[in-house]
């Protein structure tokens, strides 16, 4: 017999995914990085932009964009030469609304008036 409070597998997955997405976004270099795809949405910025606006080495850059791709918090696409990353808004929408529900709705920890709010 299954336990009352045994989660189903979904949702178990469902919030190691979004744990390994913070996880992802805790290092201040991929923050960052986040922070000037949004700024730049929806068209993204190829690898050079970034570079040149964080001031981040090359190599460096890679690997921080690589996690934030691999966690899907970016998506890139080529053209000719160039890598061009943006941020995966549907992702962010999800993870916040992950945050949003288990803090303002569920258990009513924050009033989701002061979270909204935030917002304008």
């Amino acid at each position: 017999m299954e336990s009352l409070s045994a989660k189903p597998a979904a949702d178990t997955d469902r919030t190691a995914a979004f744990a390994d997405m913070f996880a992802a976004l805790g290092a201040e270099p991929r923050l960052r990085i986040l922070r000037a795809l949004l700024a730049a949405h929806p068209d993204g910025m190829v690898v050079g932009e970034i570079q040149a606006e964080l001031g981040i080495a090359a190599s460096t850059l890679s690997h921080h964009l690589e996690k934030l791709k691999n966690e899907d918090l970016v998506t890139v696409r080529r053209e000719s030469t160039f890598l061009r990353y943006a941020a995966n808004t549907a992702a962010l929408q999800e993870l916040l609304g992950f945050l949003y529900a288990e803090c303002c709705t569920r258990n009513k920890a924050i009033k989701p008036a002061r979270i909204t709010q935030i917002c304008k």
